[in-house]
């Protein structure tokens, strides 16, 4: 699995439960439970994916080349992720992470604990 493309973070995104596409700022992206979960961005090269605070800051310090923000993301609880990681297991993780954060109550419960 590597994430290289936008297509490749949306095929992944669809394997997790009751996933579907839908417009989110007037751009397609997967979404749970009505929440969108991964996101174009507006940054070349990257995609956004939403992040707790706490954990968005350990991904920007122990990979800043992978996980980044720009000025509008700073107090927001997200960040940008770059294409081409060198380690897409993680990746997937806070994919998977997001997801999880967006969907009900039914849904996690069938999915297990948080990743």
């Amino acid at each position: 699995m590597l994430f290289d493309s936008w297509d490749d973070v949306v095929a992944f995104a669809l394997t997790l439960p009751d996933t579907y596409m839908e417009s989110f700022y007037n751009q397609p992206a997967p979404k749970v439970n009505k929440k969108a979960f991964v996101s174009q961005g507006h940054e070349e090269g990257s995609f956004h994916v939403p992040s707790p605070h706490d954990e968005k800051a350990v991904l920007l310090e122990t990979d800043p080349d992978t996980f980044w923000q720009t000025k509008h993301y700073e107090n927001w609880p997200g960040l940008l992720v770059r294409y081409g990681s060198q380690d897409p297991e993680r990746i997937a993780t806070v994919i998977r992470r997001a997801w999880w954060d967006k969907a009900g109550k039914t849904q996690r419960k069938a999915f297990g604990e948080r990743p």
